[in-house]
């Protein structure tokens, strides 16, 4: 008896828990257009507070949607940046449905582990990265460049249109080697139509085969930690 009041006290909080999100997510909607399109209002079981996503990103607003809080919650306890943790589940990419043709590949060892990343030939924290994969093995990288900076698109060409755009990539990001003026027809649009669509404004960029989206520099160290832990999954 005890056992079946359980269930269906779980039962009817999990309805009243869908409604309220209902109803916070129709009084944003309704009440802020500017805040565009309201992807997803839910519970955060955070200090009594409603997660809504909206326009790529993650915020906060209390039960009566009067107050939108923008920003990082953190466990002091543990320092777990817990807005952080849940965006990379909730934003996380389906890593097998990126379109892999307008990448660079690289395999080096057995390739096992995968990563795709978005850099710019320009962005001194790219070529800080690159510097940083030479000592990772036993991976596939799938380089998608981008032409945020002045002056990118032509040296973008010039990489993908060489003859071994691996070598070339290397030579622009680890010897500052321009590649020559390329003459094919290279995909940056597409390119930086794919970086929009995944929500990726600056570089570099990495998505792990679990889907997760890292902005910023890695150094090699975390760079395996991630890798390593899309193994077990």
């Amino acid at each position: 008896m005890i056992k079946l009041f359980l269930v269906l006290f779980a039962a009817l909080s999990f309805s009243y828990a869908h409604a309220d999100a209902a109803k916070v997510k129709d009084i944003l909607q309704k009440n802020y257009p500017q805040l565009g399109k309201i992807d997803k209002a839910s519970k955060a079981n955070i200090l009594g507070l409603y997660e809504v996503v909206a326009q790529g990103q993650l915020f906060y607003t209390d039960e009566k949607a009067q107050y939108l809080i923008s920003g990082n919650i953190i466990d002091l306890k543990t320092m777990r940046n817990l807005t952080e943790e849940r965006s990379r589940k909730l934003f996380a990419i389906d890593f097998n449905s990126l379109p892999f043709d307008l990448a660079v590949k690289r395999v080096k060892g057995n390739g096992q582990r995968k990563m795709a990343y978005f850099s710019d030939p320009n962005c001194s924290f790219c070529q800080k990265l690159e510097s940083e994969l030479k000592n990772v093995d036993n991976v596939t990288l799938y380089l998608f460049m981008l032409s945020i900076f002045p002056g990118s698109d032509k040296k973008v060409q010039g990489v993908w249109c060489s003859k071994d755009q691996v070598k070339a990539w290397d030579n622009l990001m680890l010897n500052h080697v321009q590649p020559p003026a390329g003459t094919c027809d290279a995909p940056n649009a597409k390119l930086m139509e794919l970086s929009q669509k995944l929500n990726i404004n600056g570089t570099p960029a990495l998505i792990f085969a679990d889907g997760v989206l890292v902005s910023g520099f890695r150094p090699a160290a975390e760079l395996e930690k991630s890798l390593n832990s899309t193994l077990s999954r």
